[in-house]
């Protein structure tokens, strides 16, 4: 981080720090008492917005892990005789906020298990399954109290200061409050941090990179439940009273509209969010009566409609709608940025693997067959790529090349037949495991995150490259791997010819561009091998001119390359060899002039090339 940017980022925290400490003697002490609420549900929304919106993991069972901290912390705080192995937590909030945690982060590791290997629609509805099962857990327990609820939880005490009084709490939620969203913030702006981005639309192309999807689920789904039982803690120590409503499938739905009215793809839409609907239903709840009477709940209604107005006019939230608007004159005043800022660019390069000796065998295929029911994609096939070598696989549509690609790159799995990646079988092998033992590649339809940098977006490649987790990069440890990972982001970038479009969003790039940045992240992982799906379409002249003088600069490096293209031009002036498939089967293979005279070749393009 730049000298100037720390300075700013100090600056703001300071300011934060004074506003927390100075609007409770400000406000009125129902507003200071409002705002409690709003920071006690802002919490729970900012683990939404991680998960839901940012991870794209829908969850409506948010506030069920509010209720089982608040419910231990009210247990440890008012039963006189508990357990003798758990008595020594009795009466300590930090032990009630330790329990409170372990046992959240147990249930949601044991709910996560099962919930986050469904898709689709099945996941949001297995976590409504769960969260109406623990609410009906919560008021059945006469443990718990039932329906009524515990009472007499005690006033909070931390290091001898008490926290009875509203102002009080005030300070105490904002700070933690606060705390949450620079580590989330943190978090997000590192190597772990991608990784979780990456499960928004994603997710093949994140295991292709070495990305432990399901892991980085679980992390995600763990870290969104540990900010709901900060926030379970902090709503029993305020409200001194538990009860099961609060934790009900309808707050799990709230809790949704909160981050969705914020803006779920941005960290600050959860103090929007929480805000925007907390007080909304205050204004509903006090001008309402005076309009239609005193009977019904028409809040609640009048608040739906509400809600469904406001997704129609800000479909991405509050958040997303004031930077659009605000984008234009943050952008008149600050000129953008050329380049990579000066702590990456400073930074040592990343270590090397080992460059394969020449003519090594890199991949050899050997009888590979794919069969989908009745349809046969690919049809023993065989064929090998040494070090130092280009292999072009072309054929007309639907000859299977992509499908091959696929098992490659362990994607899919063959039917039958080997593939041998540098002497060694890798059938029943991952993406991931081929990724880490150093094959790359790109995909036919374009695999990016478009919000994200053409920077963070190359940096994905180099995921396995380091190594520091979600609490290093929390903690701010982690920046010296993090600059090199940028940095080796950025020289392939630069080597690809994007390195005026670092800061810019990959979705604003022109397709070919995008197709080039894909190129970039593939070489990030540092392969020896690179399966190159349709590089060059999308292309002009002089940028295939540019594509084919690094892939022959890769041969020169040792690298193989396998590519499936259409351009015929750029393909026999650029491969050293020539494969071509029909109906997935090979029906020619040898040199570029060799392929173009064979007679099968030219039956199987009659009518044109794809």
């Amino acid at each position: 981080m730049s000298p100037i940017l720390r300075f700013r980022t100090a600056l703001l925290a300071l300011a934060a720090i004074v506003v927390v400490l100075v609007a409770p003697h400000l406000l009125a002490p129902y507003q200071v008492v409002v705002l409690n609420n709003v920071g006690i549900f802002a919490l729970v929304t900012l683990g939404i917005v991680l998960l839901t919106g940012i991870g794209g993991l829908t969850s409506f069972g948010q506030a069920a892990f509010v209720g089982i901290s608040a419910y231990a912390t009210a247990c440890l705080a008012t039963m006189a005789d508990l357990p003798p192995w758990l008595a020594w937590l009795g009466g300590s909030p930090w032990g009630a906020l330790a329990a409170g945690l372990a046992l959240t982060l147990l249930v949601a590791a044991i709910l996560g298990g099962v919930t986050l290997r469904l898709s689709g629609h099945y996941l949001p509805l297995g976590t409504i399954a769960w969260g109406i099962s623990l609410y009906y857990l919560f008021g059945t327990l006469d443990i718990l109290g039932g329906f009524a609820g515990i009472t007499g939880v005690p006033p909070l005490r931390l290091f001898g200061i008490g926290f009875e009084s509203s102002e009080s709490l005030f300070v105490l939620i904002w700070v933690v409050v606060l705390v949450s969203l620079l580590a989330t913030l943190n978090l997000l702006d590192s190597r772990a941090g991608r990784a979780i981005r990456t499960l928004n639309g994603g997710q093949i192309m994140a295991e292709s990179m070495g990305i432990d999807t399901f892991r980085t689920k679980m992390v995600t789904f763990l870290l969104a439940a540990g900010l709901a039982a900060f926030a379970g803690w902090l709503y029993a120590y305020t409200q001194r009273f538990v009860a099961p409503t609060p934790f009900s499938l309808q707050a799990g739905i709230e809790y949704m509209f909160m981050a969705l009215i914020g803006g779920a793809g941005f960290v600050w839409g959860a103090i929007i969010g929480a805000g925007a609907v907390v007080y909304l239903k205050e204004l509903l709840q006090d001008v309402l009566p005076l309009l239609l009477g005193k009977g019904g709940n028409y809040e609640t209604m009048v608040f739906g409609l509400l809600v469904i107005v406001l997704m129609q006019k800000m479909p991405l939230g509050i958040t997303d709608t004031a930077a659009r608007r605000l984008k234009p004159l943050l952008h008149a005043r600050r000129p953008a940025p050329s380049g990579a800022a000066p702590w990456i660019t400073a930074a040592p390069p990343l270590p090397r693997r080992p460059r394969p000796a020449p003519a090594e065998s890199i991949l050899e295929v050997r009888g590979l067959t794919r069969r989908f029911g009745g349809l046969v994609a690919n049809h023993d096939l065989s064929f090998s790529v040494q070090a130092g070598q280009i292999l072009a696989v072309i054929g007309p549509n639907g000859a299977g090349k992509s499908t091959l690609f696929n098992q490659l790159s362990c994607v899919d799995t063959p039917t039958a037949g080997q593939i041998f990646f540098r002497g060694r079988t890798v059938n029943g092998r991952s993406a991931r495991d081929m990724a880490a033992a150093g094959l790359a590649r790109t995909f036919q339809h374009v695999k990016l995150l478009p919000t994200m940098s053409v920077l963070e977006n190359a940096a994905i490649g180099a995921h396995l490259r380091g190594g520091k987790g979600v609490f290093s990069s929390i903690l701010r440890l982690d920046r010296r791997e993090e600059a090199q990972l940028l940095k080796e982001a950025e020289t392939q970038l630069v080597r690809v010819g994007l390195g005026a479009h670092l800061h810019a969003e990959a979705g604003s790039l022109a397709l070919g561009q995008q197709r080039v940045l894909e190129i970039a992240r593939a070489l990030c992982a540092d392969p020896c091998l690179l399966l190159l799906d349709e590089p060059a379409a999308g292309l002009r002249l002089k940028e295939k001119e540019n594509l084919a003088d690094l892939l022959s600069k890769l041969r020169a490096e040792g690298i193989a390359v396998v590519l499936v293209e259409h351009d015929m031009d750029f393909v026999m002036g650029l491969a050293d060899r020539v494969m071509v498939m029909d109906f997935g089967e090979k029906i020619a293979e040898g040199l570029p002039e060799q392929v173009q005279a064979n007679p099968l070749v030219l039956e199987a393009y009659l009518g044109g090339a794809e």
